[in-house]
């Protein structure tokens, strides 16, 4: 456990809220200022390697670095991130993502293991159906959204399916329910496919073909992907374009798909968020607001442990009158990649959750993210001195804290504050 890490003394300095980056830390988060372990360069790599713990995985004619950071040794992070080679016939896809986890981490760490498993168990049957078939990206993109709706409906579907549906629950009373999903002393797996409807998770996932000639980006929620691409044409110039859009109440457009989802329901949307409780507009679990009230009143009330308290679970449940309200359809983006690129123009996809975007607010994202993509060509030489620091989402996680700034960068690192005063962070880079 991260809260188990003991750091070792350093020179301290003091901090002000607005030295944080990102908008977790403010004025009312006092006593200010603060303090903080003033941090040399080398401990600065050892502390994020030890808080990021930065992962490099060989995908094909590329490799893809990632990190899941939270800075607060109290504070266990609900990102994950995902990087897979998927077997199909005699090659190989690959399959990177991010998640970021919501009311807790139970979901999100079921999501990261087993969707892997069902986009390839997908790509298979294509296959073994017709090999011709997986040459065509539409398919594709049709393939990679079943796949990810059939994974979500599942969630549900398999506690459902232990009462005969959603109709089925009215046959049983309150203890046969409890008889059902409480099954502790036989293995408890009824508990736990029910307990993940309890939790949610956005999704953001990137398939690449075996010819590294398509990527497709399958997005559910505000997590983000960014494609960088060297310039053909001049040299140090980079292109930055944003893949995904964001599926909250930031996004007009996704406010009024759920309004128009639910006429005459005024209460479907309160204060950008959905049935007045939920940011994200399309994610994973989140059963409550997908499934009529009685399986929340019905299945997840009589679990145990379970709630604590429903009354904030009321709240909203007295609003959902034509569920869904959340979506599980991905939107889908497909690039084409082209095979047989230069292999002297690098090319990079970023996939990110929101606590990466929101170290950017300060700077903006477009300049931390073309500043790391420049500072690529000193990568090896850094990484003979510091281990570590070749890890490319590692390095794009230094430069948003604050870059060669080793004062900003200790700052977030070791911040004497009792809650986390960032965001959960997880980060992929991919060379395509």
């Amino acid at each position: 456990m991260a809260a188990l890490v003991q750091r070792a003394p350093f020179r301290s300095d003091w901090a002000y809220a607005e030295d944080i980056p990102g908008t977790r830390c403010g004025p009312d988060d006092g006593p200010w200022p603060r303090s903080y372990q003033v941090l040399n360069e080398g401990e600065v790599w050892k502390e994020m390697r030890m808080l990021a713990k930065p992962q490099s995985v060989a995908l094909g004619k590329g490799r893809a670095d990632s990190v899941n950071f939270q800075p607060s040794l109290s504070t266990r992070t609900q990102d994950r991130y995902v990087v897979k080679k998927l077997r199909v016939g005699t090659r190989d896809w690959s399959l990177t993502g991010v998640f970021d986890g919501h009311l807790g981490d139970v979901t999100v760490e079921h999501v990261a293991y087993h969707l892997p498993i069902i986009v390839a168990e997908f790509l298979q049957d294509a296959y073994k159906a017709d090999p011709t078939r997986l040459d065509d990206p539409v398919f594709i993109s049709d393939l990679f959204s079943r796949s990810i709706v059939a994974f979500d409906d599942a969630i549900a579907g398999d506690v459902l399916d232990l009462f005969g549906g959603i109709e089925g629950l009215a046959g049983y009373s309150d203890a046969d329910i409890r008889r059902v999903i409480n099954d502790h002393h036989q293995g408890g797996a009824n508990f736990r496919k029910a307990r993940l409807n309890m939790y949610g998770t956005t999704a953001l996932v990137a398939l690449v073909d075996p010819d590294h000639g398509n990527l497709w980006v399958a997005n559910l929620g505000d997590c983000q992907a960014t494609l960088v691409t060297a310039s053909p044409t001049d040299p140090g110039a980079w292109d930055i374009k944003i893949l995904t859009t964001e599926h909250n109440g930031y996004n007009d457009a996704e406010i009024e798909r759920v309004r128009q989802q639910h006429p005459n329901e005024p209460e479907c949307v309160i204060d950008n968020r959905v049935l007045g409780a939920l940011a994200p507009f399309r994610c994973l679990g989140d059963t409550p607001f997908k499934q009529p009230p009685e399986f929340t009143r019905r299945i997840l009330y009589n679990l145990s442990p379970g709630f604590p308290d429903t009354s904030p679970w009321e709240e909203f449940l007295v609003r959902n009158r034509t569920p869904p309200y959340i979506s599980t359809e991905p939107e889908i983006v497909h690039t084409q990649l082209g095979v047989g690129s230069p292999p002297e123009r690098s090319r990079f996809l970023i996939l990110a959750s929101d606590g990466f975007v929101d170290l950017c607010s300060n700077e903006g994202q477009e300049k931390i993210v073309r500043d790391w993509a420049r500072d690529m060509q000193n990568m090896t030489a850094d990484e003979e001195t510091h281990p570590g620091s070749g890890n490319m989402a590692l390095r794009l996680l230094r430069r948003a804290l604050g870059g060669e700034d080793r004062f900003k960068v200790s700052k977030v690192l070791t911040l004497n504050m009792d809650v986390a005063w960032i965001d959960d962070t997880a980060i992929v880079v991919q060379t395509l």
